[in-house]
């Protein structure tokens, strides 16, 4: 017999070779029909996988988050076989899991269609109902490679001669299908149940090079049932409606085009929404005490190597050609360029913190593929901050800017956010001695500053650790805007220095900042959630006036201009159109306040004021909707 021990601490007795499925059973019908995988002393394993020795172990079922990565790749396995079956000759290289889905790359002479969609999500509903039994093996290099040679596929043969000679060779059977894997996967295709839908198709390359080989890849979605599915399916519905792309379109905001692939050209509307974004940040961090400052776009290559971002940062770069002997870089972000303004001239202690901020241009050499509306874009600017204190400021600093960023995100309309800590990655710089200092400090000022997070493992910059501020708009996406990070590293490089109390040189602590991010970026997330319908104070149109008939083309210029000395963005439509033909107009540009005059307004010096997206009107003195727009359309800070 061996002791399994569960995670609430329970122990059970089973025979030895049980599997984690006999263990479930054990336990509950219920628990054996959810299951999906095991955690086997934290390591994933298949149900059906013996366990000789005692144990710790989790019942992974399908609604976890582990189970669901795990019915995604099975559902990648089932697209394969599939894929197989209705096309013989087609060869099959890798089908992981990814977010909210999965895909599978294929090598094909021929391209998929959109109803080959169709036939291969048919076919994978009938995988499903034959509930193939799912077998795990164990190959030898000199087995595995000839074999998979022999069927033509030779992208695995290639995978599993890039595999270490110290590693074991698993292939997975289900059916007449065998593909190598790692595994684990269900017990058998049964499981996987019928909440998927393949969504679209794309292409790729073998092993992400432009010089191998073009594969097709075709996307899909999986769940752990029918109501998840359909609740995905709506939200990808809603999102498209929403779409910043479309509604930019729509509001007159801003266009992209070939010449400048990722570069956004912001036309008035656009560029509207973006000053007062510009000027509301600003106005927070100057009465937070920072310093506003600007440094150069473009940069010697020298710095960027003093850094390490050289190294660590440089397929992400664009760099000039050699001019004069040097080599210049566009910045990709602004931290060294902090360092040096604050290196000029000397500092104290008393001095500290000293806390820059800038709007600065940065430029990042993003592959093509991924370049999407504002939200991800080669030229961008960052509402970017660096404080640099003492090690035993960084407490209250942690505490000053996460209350910055709370109050930021609810004048923007977020009432909620959650926090990882993002911890060491596997490729950085600065020893492990310094690591730990950076990653207790940051726990700890995390901790004092009352914020819960989880653990984000790996996914620190190469620098130090950071907290990643999660938002979570309208329609229950999350986005990830702020950073807070430490970082003992970068003035160690970079040769920063403070003259302390004891009237020795100390290297100050760098923290890095931001509340927004990139400013397009967010953006284009702000456009979204409030689907166009933007608060007053951002809308970059938020009163037009438009007459019934042209005879009253006087009064609206005349009401227009009232408002306009006030301070509010007014826009006059005089055209020779009928009055609901260009109210619909209006509504379409999310103006948010459309005010109708006809001749009784006129007479009473009033206006007819309609709210998007409400067929009801008041009637209110031009006076009184003056009084209104104007307090409406402050910024939060001046409420």
């Amino acid at each position: 017999m061996i002791k399994i021990t569960l995670p609430d601490g329970a122990v059970r007795e089973v025979p030895k070779n049980s599997t984690g499925l006999d263990v479930a059973k054990s336990i509950g019908v219920g628990l054996a029909r959810d299951a999906v995988a095991v955690k086997a002393n934290g390591v994933m394993m298949d149900l059906t996988r013996p366990l000789e020795n005692d144990t710790a172990l989790e019942i992974i079922t399908r609604t976890s988050v582990d189970g669901l990565e795990l019915l995604r790749h099975d559902a990648a396995h089932v697209l394969a076989e599939a894929a197989k079956e209705i096309y013989p000759d087609i060869q099959v290289t890798i089908g992981p899991a990814i977010e909210n889905g999965f895909y599978y790359d294929f090598f094909r002479e021929k391209p998929f269609t959109p109803e080959d969609l169709e036939k291969l999500e048919e076919k994978m509903r009938e995988i499903v109902d034959r509930d193939e039994p799912i077998i795990r093996e164990e190959w030898s290099r000199k087995d595995a490679v000839p074999y998979f040679k022999s069927i033509g596929e030779n992208f695995k043969a290639e995978i599993i001669d890039s595999i270490p000679d110290a590693d074991t060779i698993t292939v997975y059977k289900q059916g007449k299908f065998v593909d190598l894997c790692r595994g684990p996967h269900l017990p058998t295709t049964g499981r996987l149940g019928k909440a998927f839908k393949l969504m679209k198709l794309a292409g790729a390359y073998w092993r992400g090079d432009p010089k191998n080989p073009q594969l097709q890849r075709v996307y899909g979605t999986a769940w752990a049932n029918e109501k998840q599915l359909k609740d995905y399916l709506t939200l990808l519905e809603e999102a498209e409606k929403r779409d910043h792309r479309r509604i930019a379109k729509e509001m007159d905001l801003f266009h992209l085009q070939e010449e400048a692939p990722g570069c956004v050209f912001w036309h008035p509307n656009g560029w509207t929404i973006y000053q007062q974004i510009r000027q509301y940040i600003k106005r927070r961090i100057e009465a937070d005490g920072y310093m506003e400052v600007n440094t150069p776009v473009l940069v010697d290559k020298s710095l960027w190597e003093a850094s390490g971002h050289w190294t660590e940062f440089r397929e992400n770069m664009f760099a000039t050609e050699e001019v004069d002997g040097r080599t210049s870089v566009l910045k990709p972000m602004n931290c060294p360029c902090h360092i040096q303004i604050f290196r000029q001239g000397l500092k104290s202690y008393r001095d500290l913190p000293i806390r820059l901020a800038e709007f600065g241009n940065c430029h990042r050499n993003e592959s093509s593929g991924s370049l999407h509306g504002l939200m991800r874009v080669r030229s961008m600017v960052q509402d970017d901050g660096h404080i640099f204190c003492t090690e035993d400021q960084i407490v209250t600093e942690t505490q000053k800017f996460c209350e910055l960023l709370s109050a930021v995100y609810r004048d923007l309309g977020f009432e909620s956010f959650h926090v990882k800590l993002a911890d060491r990655p596997e490729k950085r710089a600065g020893t492990d001695e310094v690591w730990d200092r950076a990653e207790k400090a940051l726990m700890q000022a995390t901790k004092a500053a009352g914020v819960e997070f989880n653990i984000n493992p790996g996914e620190g910059a190469f620098y130090g650790p950071k907290l990643e501020f999660y938002l979570k708009d309208a329609i229950g996406r999350e986005w990830q805007c702020g950073t807070w990070q430490v970082d003992f590293i970068l003035p160690e490089r970079l040769d920063a220095n403070y003259i302390g109390e004891d009237s020795k040189k100390h290297r100050p602590v760098m923290l890095h900042r931001a509340v927004l991010g990139s400013l397009e970026r967010f953006i284009g997330i702000l456009i979204e959630h409030y689907a166009g319908k933007l608060p007053l104070w951002l809308a970059p149109v938020q009163v037009a006036v438009t007459p019934i008939t042209n005879d009253l083309d006087d009064y609206a210029l005349e009401v227009a201009e009232i408002f306009k000395k006030s301070g509010l963005r007014v826009k006059v439509d005089l055209r020779h159109e009928k009055i609901n033909y260009k109210i619909r107009e209006m509504s379409l540009a999310k103006h948010p306040i459309i005010c109708v005059v006809g001749a009784r307004e006129a007479s009473d010096r009033t206006v007819a004021v309609r709210r998007l997206g409400s067929q009801s009107q008041e009637v209110l003195s031009i006076d009184q909707a003056l009084a209104n727009f104007v307090q409406e359309a402050r910024m939060p800070l001046d409420r």
